[in-house]
């Protein structure tokens, strides 16, 4: 049975893969895709610099950050497929560190890693309640929302990418900085 890598190790790793990308879409050093000048697109393009990712079809970011109290056009289908990148990329995660991993561990490991309250920390530190559009009544820094939102950019990311790889590097990059920024606390 191999022994899985220190949590430093593991650490050193996943700062590397968002210090060196492999997908090349995945860095914001073109910049964003231009926005227009209202206030949400600026949001959107400050989102963008945020995760690492600049987006060739912006109406799916802008869907993304679109709650389904604001409109019918709005995120839901996106977070689908958003929350499975997110599980498996944890998933895989898990067995990478340990091959001989059981599968309660892994699920365990999925569940955690895309839980609403992760999803929801994540969420927050790339200022996700500050750009999600909702409808009056609702809550733009509620759990549900923020979390949704972020599964949403996340499924979004794998659209536009027409592929789940850069949508994971995505994932573990605001994962990543999340940990930093509540271990830093």
């Amino acid at each position: 049975m191999a022994t899985p890598p220190s949590p430093i190790i593991r650490c050193l790793l996943l700062l590397l893969l968002v210090a060196f990308p492999s997908h090349p879409r995945a860095t914001a050093a073109a910049g964003p895709a231009p926005l227009s000048s209202s206030p949400f697109d600026a949001a959107l393009a400050k989102l963008q610099a945020r995760i690492g990712y600049a987006f060739r079809a912006l109406d799916l970011l802008r869907r993304a950050m679109t709650h389904a109290s604001y409109s019918r056009e709005n995120g839901r289908a996106l977070a689908v497929l958003g929350l499975a990148a997110a599980q498996s990329a944890a998933a895989l995660g898990a067995l990478a560190a340990d091959n001989d991993a059981a599968a309660s561990a892994v699920s365990r490991r999925a569940s955690e890693a895309a839980s609403e309250a992760a999803c929801a920390a994540a969420g927050t530190h790339v200022g996700i309640p500050a750009i999600v559009r909702v409808a009056s009544r609702t809550s733009a820094s509620a759990a549900p929302v923020v979390c949704g939102a972020l599964r949403a950019l996340i499924g979004a990311v794998a659209v536009d990418a027409n592929s789940t790889d850069a949508a994971v590097e995505v994932f573990w990059r605001l994962h990543v900085l999340t940990a930093a920024a509540t271990a830093a606390m």
